[in-house]
């Protein structure tokens, strides 16, 4: 596994709110976030890009999109809504190379993003 904060997280080498995990995903509160809510869901397998993802990674990113729709609806942001966004590289906002989706909720998110 790569060396990524992300990865560390997953190890348990750095400590994390974890809200959710599985064999393949783990989820956990950002540390910064831009929401009352904000949590992130990563893969275990580091894929350092979702510009990098291949096509038999295609399960693993619907279980990701999944996990986190799933946790919407258990702690009830699904009825007034959030958002998920995935950014990918520099330009795109992507600070940690681990690919990850964040999940923003508990307040009304304004568009465009920014």
């Amino acid at each position: 596994m790569s060396d990524t904060l992300f990865s560390r997280i997953v190890r348990r080498e750095i400590p994390a709110d974890i809200v959710y995990e599985d064999e393949e995903i783990l989820a956990f509160r950002d540390i910064h976030p831009q929401a009352p809510v904000h949590v992130l869901f990563i893969p275990k397998r580091a894929i350092p890009t979702l510009d990098e993802a291949a096509p038999e990674d295609a399960l693993l990113l619907g279980k990701l999109m999944l996990a986190a729709a799933a946790y919407a609806r258990r702690e009830g942001l699904a009825e007034r809504g959030y958002r998920i966004v995935i950014n990918c590289r520099g330009d795109g906002g992507q600070s940690v190379y681990h690919l990850h989706l964040h999940l923003l909720a508990g307040r009304r998110l304004s568009w465009p993003p920014g």
